[in-house]
């Protein structure tokens, strides 16, 4: 993050249990443990406000910075909350996790993702899971050399590569986001047959 204000209003956007040391208010949905977040909250001496993400309460431009990391894969109208982003804030970040990181961990399942996104320029791009790519590798190696408090050569791969394993945009005034959903039941149903 190159361009995180001196000072102004940073919100961190889904704070969780590991809030962006530069905000200046965090915030989550919820403030218990939940499918999505393992840990509890981290509360400080920072003001915290409890949203919905789709309808944030702020006013238009008021927010210098917004800090949204590991978030925006686990909802189910990512456009809305993007353009909600853009309205309250002047700049962000926006960091999530790729398909290669859910596919090796296979957390996107137990973390209930909903989405792999990747970023090409000013652009997010969602694509939405379907049931097989969700479930990843299904195996726990990958988990266990990669967390394993003993050196494995695999961490060597890991840790130095988080752009691989992380999308990162951080944008100005406005970005631009391409949304593409698996096909309805009836949709598949209709689609001609060769």
């Amino acid at each position: 993050m190159h361009h995180v204000p001196d000072s102004g209003v940073i919100l961190d956007l889904g704070s969780g249990h590991n809030p962006f040391p530069g905000a200046t208010i965090l915030s989550d949905r919820y403030l218990e443990i939940t499918q999505h977040r393992r840990q509890a909250i981290t509360l400080d001496h920072r003001p915290f406000v409890v949203l919905d993400i789709h309808a944030l309460p702020f006013r238009t431009k008021s927010i210098d910075y917004v800090y949204c990391s590991h978030v925006l894969e686990h909802l189910a109208q990512p456009e809305l909350v993007c353009a909600e982003m853009m309205r309250v804030s002047k700049a962000g970040y926006i960091e999530t996790p790729t398909f290669m990181k859910d596919a090796l961990f296979g957390w996107a399942k137990d973390m209930r993702h909903q989405w792999h996104i990747i970023q090409i320029g000013n652009r997010l791009v969602f694509f939405e899971y379907d049931e097989r790519r969700q479930q990843g590798l299904r195996s726990g190696q990958w988990s266990q050399a990669i967390l394993s408090d003993y050196y494995d050569p695999l961490q060597d791969l890991y840790y130095p590569n988080q752009d691989v394993f992380n999308t990162y945009l951080e944008w100005t005034d406005v970005f631009d986001i391409v949304v593409y959903r698996q096909p309805s039941a009836s949709e598949v149903a209709e689609e001609p047959r060769e």
